[in-house]
């Protein structure tokens, strides 16, 4: 349950699609185990997740209908696909469960991954309704309170992200209070959160190493909405201790580096992280404030990548493209156009304050409204936030 709680957070903020999504309609199902399906990253060989992954695939190529072995391979191309930040694995996993996906009521481990996978493809109704069918069979099923609670937060909704997060405490007392906390902290109980949080975490006894590191992250989080940069980054550093391949909290660390104008820092990150599109985006931001020789190949790269991503009718990336646009092109009417977009479809802090220093940007005060409006409402805080509003309604 934890591994999926991180595959859902990373995969709602940070995959980028980097080459074309196979096709989603029938699973392909080679009949020679030689034929080349997919090419892991080089950091898999020798991996036991690389070995895992060949032997049930080879098993379903056998007994293509065979639901224990579909779940646990899609599974496992999720979990590859959020550690690795290829979002292909997504569809990978969308077409081992093929057989299930189209059906009136499809079993309940495929409903949950259906609701993954749709999640990650920004049709979060779709998935909700997914969930819901899942909790009325199953009402006491932790993962699916768990992503609920995520994708209602993703949307703004906190209040009900909020009611999500409370079933969790019957079976991990650590997710339950992360959960609380994160939801709470957005909607005006930032302090009390981060004290529930760390008190917390450093009273439970914690078995599954991605329970404390997430529990970390959040921590981190909370502490940058609060201004306590030093603390946050303490915080980083111990969930980067944990020595766990996670490309959530290598970009959230890259960002406070940047925030922090320590480019330096995020060049020694991030340097081998060109795969994923959101990492990659950060080291060119660096590049760019180094005058790195690098930061024209790199430019480059994710501009063809963005241009890959339209052409596919692909609207999931918004945000991350006004960011590229805003501080590497310098097209802030681009820019803005796009943190406008993305607003419409999700509302978490990052997604604010796109809008935000766009609107600056382009000394467009008016587009923010609504949002400050929203801001105002629901309580949000955020010390960078506060202070990119101060500066609209003074430009204005």
């Amino acid at each position: 349950m934890t591994r999926t709680l991180r595959r859902v957070l990373a995969l709602v903020t940070l995959m980028f699609p980097t080459l074309s999504m196979p096709s989603l309609g029938e699973p392909f199902r080679p009949t020679d185990d030689d034929y080349v399906l997919e090419s892991l990253p080089t950091r898999l060989v020798g991996d036991s997740r690389l070995r895992n992954l060949r032997a049930l695939r080879s098993e379903l190529t056998q007994d293509a209908e065979n639901l224990d072995l579909a779940v646990r391979l899609a599974s496992d191309y999720i979990a590859v696909g959020r550690s690795e930040g290829d979002p292909r694995y997504q569809g990978y996993a969308r077409a081992v469960l093929a057989p299930w996906w189209d059906l009136a009521q499809p079993p309940p481990d495929v409903l949950m991954l259906r609701a993954t996978i749709r999640q990650n493809g920004h049709e979060f109704d779709q998935a909700l309704e997914d969930l819901e069918r899942l909790l009325r069979i199953r009402p006491r099923h932790p993962q699916a309170w768990l992503t609920r609670a995520v994708i209602l937060q993703v949307q703004g909704r906190y209040a009900e992200a909020y009611e999500s997060c409370w079933p969790l405490q019957r079976s991990n007392r650590l997710l339950a209070a992360a959960c609380l906390a994160s939801a709470a902290s957005s909607n005006g109980h930032a302090e009390g959160s981060y004290d529930l949080l760390r008190r917390t975490l450093a009273t439970t006894p914690v078995a599954d190493i991605e329970d404390r590191l997430w529990a970390l992250t959040g921590l981190a989080e909370i502490a940058i909405r609060l201004g306590r940069y030093e603390v946050a980054e303490g915080h980083f550093e111990a969930a980067l201790a944990l020595d766990v391949r996670d490309i959530y909290l290598l970009g959230a660390y890259a960002d406070l580096l940047l925030d922090l104008d320590r480019p330096r820092d995020v060049r020694r990150l991030l340097a081998e992280e060109t795969r994923s599109d959101a990492l990659l985006l950060r080291l060119a931001v660096a590049e760019s404030r180094l005058g790195s020789p690098d930061f024209d190949q790199h430019a480059e790269m994710l501009a063809d990548r963005f241009s890959e991503t339209r052409r596919r009718g692909d609207q999931l990336h918004l945000g991350a493209e006004s960011r590229f646009h805003l501080e590497l092109t310098g097209q802030v009417d681009e820019a803005l156009r796009l943190a406008l977009d993305n607003w419409r479809v999700q509302r978490e802090p990052v997604d604010a304050r796109r809008v935000l220093e766009a609107a600056l940007a382009a000394r467009d005060a008016g587009a923010a409204a609504p949002l400050i409006a929203w801001l105002e409402e629901t309580g949000l805080q955020d010390v960078r936030l506060a202070k990119l509003v101060i500066q609209l309604q003074e430009m204005a």
